[in-house]
């Protein structure tokens, strides 16, 4: 049967309707984020294309209203799954902004409820990615890092090992400490951000990390350097040999 779903996301945040339109509208925005690497094409009827490594989406933009609205729509499949996105921003005193995120969308078939809730907790990451972007980071754009685990039967088992392999218990909250230096990348000295049950966030001076648990394949980390001189490629194969390592 399938199942159509909504989902509402609001905040107030300490940046400019500028800089949030700049955040949600513009690739290098996207970039600074989102997962993997996003361009897009401006305009009513243009495109927001999101490369993962290859597989791309693609959406149309169906509202571009600057500073006020941006919304889109990924193309259908033909069983009717889709997803949509609408970003309101209200201009505040003292140069904050409300921002309001409606996602919609519909899930085929019979098993859509878990599919369901893995999108809901992924949505609470990247909204909150979002949200720590503007808070901290606000007018700054990051390199995209994206690598995924090699594919293994117990996904689950992967992210559980996560916490271990940043230095922290079992069952992390936001605002522990995080000091690891994994093999071949730069010391992480930060603090958890953000925590679900398919998903951990790690903020530093100079980067989000986000660790994710999908629905669909394996794990994969999602960060963003705001560092100079970052060696995009470099850090990619550094980040796929600790999943390997991780999944080992």
């Amino acid at each position: 049967m399938g199942r159509e779903w909504e989902q509402h996301d609001d905040v107030e945040i300490d940046a400019t309707p500028q800089q949030v339109w700049e955040a949600i509208a513009t690739g290098p925005g996207y970039d600074s984020w989102y997962m993997g690497h996003t361009e897009v094409e401006p305009g009513e009827g243009g495109a927001v294309r999101t490369d993962l490594g290859g597989y791309v989406m693609q959406s149309t933009i169906t509202a571009w209203e600057p500073l006020r609205r941006f919304a889109y729509r990924g193309d259908e499949t033909p069983d009717g799954r889709f997803i949509a996105f609408e970003f309101l921003i209200e201009g505040r005193e003292q140069g904050s902004t409300v921002l309001r995120l409606v996602t919609n969308g519909f899930l085929p078939g019979d098993d859509w409820e878990a599919e369901y809730d893995a999108m809901r907790k992924g949505g609470a990451m990247y909204f909150a990615t979002l949200v720590a972007y503007l808070t901290h980071f606000a007018g700054r754009t990051a390199t995209p890092i994206t690598a995924a685990a090699p594919m293994v039967p117990d996904t689950r088992g992967v992210f559980d090992r996560v916490p271990a392999a940043l230095g922290l218990p079992a069952e992390p909250a936001v605002g522990d400490r995080v000091r690891v230096t994994p093999e071949g990348l730069p010391p992480i000295d930060g603090v958890v951000d953000f925590v679900n049950p398919d998903a951990i966030g790690v903020r530093t001076a100079d980067a989000l990390y986000r660790f994710i648990r999908r629905f669909f394949g394996p794990m994969i980390v999602t960060h963003h350097v705001f560092a100079e001189a970052v060696d995009q490629k470099k850090t990619e194969q550094a980040w796929l040999a600790w999943l390997a390592r991780l999944s080992a």
